[in-house]
């Protein structure tokens, strides 16, 4: 990547503008925002406190320190020194074509100015640029500090600009899609908006409610786009014979006028009325911040379950997610995560199978500090936990920040006996483990000595621990 900067400067501070700077603030990198409305900026500084809250939850080792935040009355003032700018602007091309003027006045010229743009094309966002080859769309869903894809349009999918920003984007969690040709919507909002005139002609026909056809869509077939789209979900669909059989069965019925996809309803007073009297019963009953944070922790669970089968956008956290290298200590920083919203319980604290997830965390890295990692145990070695005694001193909650801390108390031959202290942020112990492992072939399932160097590695630690 030729840029090595860490600045993204976010112009607009909206609902989309805001994620992106959580998105990348939440990543390391310092941001400016150029937003000149108060309004806005109360609205980023919400927005900034669900990603705060939400993210972290994703993964299970801490994200890189956050980045400084800075917001700016104008653009010229945010952009200087930036390698990212994107423009977060409302959908009128000719406030778009001013901002880029402006950006391009005052930003540096290796700076990638990527337009989060639902709908213009990379050559309508051009005209008049100085520099065009730097300008892309980089169009993000929302939240954009949750939701992994980006649509990246250029000149196609050997565009330099759009090679570039797929790079930053991966260090950012995302998922750069290099769109091959340019076209009105470009992929993903063409699906959202052939969905969405369906739907309203089927609010204006009486057919069904906004009610109905959210469950349809989210008691079905949403359900399974989220793990495998559309075509792979068909592939399926065709049994062992796959697509082909797939085609040749329901192809025919692409010819019956099931849709009315081609033809636009026109969405007068009436029918926008009616939409949103019907919506008001089906969610008015929560404000939007309310279903904001419904989403996100909504999201939040899809997401992790995506991520332990590196299925859909799961596979994208997964890689993203990497585990910090630890030092001896004593103790260990063994665990340093933030507890995620689908570990509680009825009770609303975390549940107390997950601390022994936690602590089995804790073990695990304690196990590739020592060498004993995935290819060790792919050999055939491994260690196993023969009993555990976990004392819980206060209550865990969604959220929190926590740490925790490791002693090797034995290590000697086969066995391996830890413990854990399981704390928040601020120093409060939330939970106590005593640990005791023994090391095993997984050839013949029974204990035996590890091989030299993890042995070696273990007994230093334990002596090292000793000594504290």
């Amino acid at each position: 990547m030729a840029d090595t900067s860490k600045k993204a400067a976010i112009i607009g501070g909206g609902v989309i503008g805001a994620g992106w700077a959580a998105r990348f603030l939440l990543n390391g990198w310092d941001v400016a925002v150029a937003e000149p409305s108060d309004t806005a900026r109360a609205r980023l500084d919400r927005v900034l406190g669900e990603a705060r809250r939400a993210l972290p939850m994703l993964y299970d080792h801490p994200l890189p320190r956050e980045g400084k935040l800075s917001v700016h009355a104008s653009i010229a003032e945010a952009v200087p020194g930036a390698a990212w700018i994107q423009e977060s602007v409302p959908e009128r091309l000719e406030v778009k074509h001013a901002v880029l003027a402006d950006i391009e006045a005052a930003a540096p010229e290796t700076a990638l100015i990527g337009s989060s743009t639902s709908g213009f094309k990379p050559s309508e966002l051009r005209a008049g640029a100085r520099h065009a080859d730097r300008v892309i769309v980089a169009h993000p869903f929302q939240p954009v500090y949750l939701l992994p894809l980006v649509e990246l349009v250029g000149t196609g999918r050997d565009d330099p600009a759009c090679a570039r920003a797929a790079d930053i984007l991966r260090g950012i969690g995302m998922y750069p899609l290099t769109v091959g040709a340019e076209i009105d919507a470009h992929i993903a909002d063409r699906f959202l908006e052939a969905v969405w005139r369906e739907a309203l002609w089927l609010v204006k026909d009486g057919i069904a409610t906004t009610a109905e056809i959210d469950e349809a869509i989210r008691m079905g077939f949403g359900l399974r786009w989220a793990q495998m789209g559309l075509v792979e979900t068909y592939r399926i669909a065709g049994g062992d014979a796959g697509m082909a059989h797939f085609l040749a069965q329901f192809g025919p019925a692409l010819k019956w006028p099931w849709t009315k996809l081609m033809d636009v309803p026109d969405l007068d007073d009436a029918l926008a009325g009616q939409i949103a009297a019907q919506s008001d019963v089906q969610s008015g009953h929560r404000s939007v911040a309310e279903l904001e944070r419904l989403r996100d922790d909504n999201l939040v669970a899809i997401l992790r379950a995506l991520k332990a089968r590196g299925q859909g956008a799961g596979e994208v956290l997964a890689t993203h997610d990497t585990a910090p290298t630890l030092d001896d200590g004593p103790p260990l920083t063994s665990v340093r995560r933030t507890v995620p919203s689908d570990w509680t319980d009825y009770n609303g604290h975390m549940n107390e199978g997950r601390y022994g997830q936690v602590f089995s965390d804790a073990a695990d890295a304690v196990m590739r500090h020592v060498g004993a990692d995935a290819a060790y145990v792919a050999a055939g070695h491994s260690y196993i936990t023969v009993e555990t005694k976990i004392a819980y001193r206060e209550e865990t909650h969604a959220g929190d920040a926590i740490v925790v801390e490791t002693r090797v108390v034995v290590g000697q031959g086969k066995k391996l006996g830890l413990q854990h202290t399981m704390m928040r942020a601020d120093g409060t112990v939330l939970a106590t483990c005593d640990q005791f492992l023994l090391h095993v072939s997984l050839e013949t399932r029974k204990s035996c000595d590890p091989l030299p160097d993890v042995a070696a590695a273990v007994e230093r630690l334990a002596t090292l621990h000793a000594q504290t």
